[in-house]
């Protein structure tokens, strides 16, 4: 297996044709539970893939397997063309993976600002960021001073995207972004995603709610079960669908 991936070799692959980032055949077990049944999954540059499906089908067990937090059992995890196998989180921070996981992971007894300070060990000093996330999200700067526990979900959201792109991610995982969000502040943060891939910034999606993430996915993936059984338009996924374990 290999780890040593440069940062630069994985730029360079990523102007290849070549996909970012792509799973093949992986498996992956907490302890003896096999969980991960040789998953196929592939992130373009630029592009936005939404992996759809219910609770229990291996979505979130499939981003941190990207995010270096859960082990490849069998099968191949690439970045940039390179096999990372055994790569950790924090190697695989270095070369551009980000992860906002279930449930946002902001710091809660920290304000937006000192949540922030908190991204500036990327290399990026904390006027270079909160200047970047209060012109993104302005509440942000309204609430600069404020604890993030005692802020609205959605807001807390804007807070953990705003830091995560100050590591100037060239992956972002996203897991169940619409997670205890009012539908319109649901709408509101794809929106900003669907800005984001159009910056360049490669997204994948985990999302049990289908119609909130399908807007503004390049690619869809059906994951149940452990396995990826469809992927390909979102379109045509769309119309595929069963809204019974998709919630609509």
């Amino acid at each position: 297996m290999t780890t040593s991936v440069s940062v630069a070799e994985s730029d360079s692959a990523a102007t290849g044709p070549e996909p970012l980032l792509e799973l093949s055949g992986v498996r992956s077990a907490y302890g003896a539970i096999e969980v991960l049944h040789g998953v196929d999954l592939v992130l373009h540059p630029g592009s936005v893939v939404a992996l759809l499906g219910p609770n229990g089908g291996g979505k979130t067990t499939a981003l941190k397997v990207c995010s270096g937090l859960q082990p490849v059992t069998a099968g191949e995890f690439r970045l940039a063309g390179r096999v990372v196998n055994g790569a950790d989180a924090s190697q695989l921070a270095r070369l551009g993976v980000c992860s906002i996981p279930e449930g946002r992971g902001v710091f809660p007894n920290l304000t937006v600002r000192e949540n922030l300070w908190v991204a500036t060990g990327t290399g990026h000093s904390l006027d270079e960021l909160e200047s970047a996330a209060y012109q993104r999200f302005p509440r942000l700067g309204e609430r600069r001073s404020q604890l993030a526990g005692s802020m609205s979900g959605g807001e807390q959201q804007m807070l953990a995207l705003s830091r995560a792109l100050g590591t100037a991610p060239t992956v972002l995982l996203l897991d169940e972004l619409s997670m205890g969000l009012a539908p319109r502040v649901v709408t509101e943060m794809y929106d900003i995603v669907g800005q984001l891939a159009a910056e360049g910034l490669s997204i994948l999606v985990a999302e049990q709610f289908a119609r909130a993430v399908l807007p503004i996915a390049t690619s869809a993936a059906l994951m149940l079960q452990g396995r990826v059984v469809r992927s390909g338009d979102p379109q045509e996924i769309d119309r595929e669908l069963s809204t019974s374990y998709l919630g609509g």
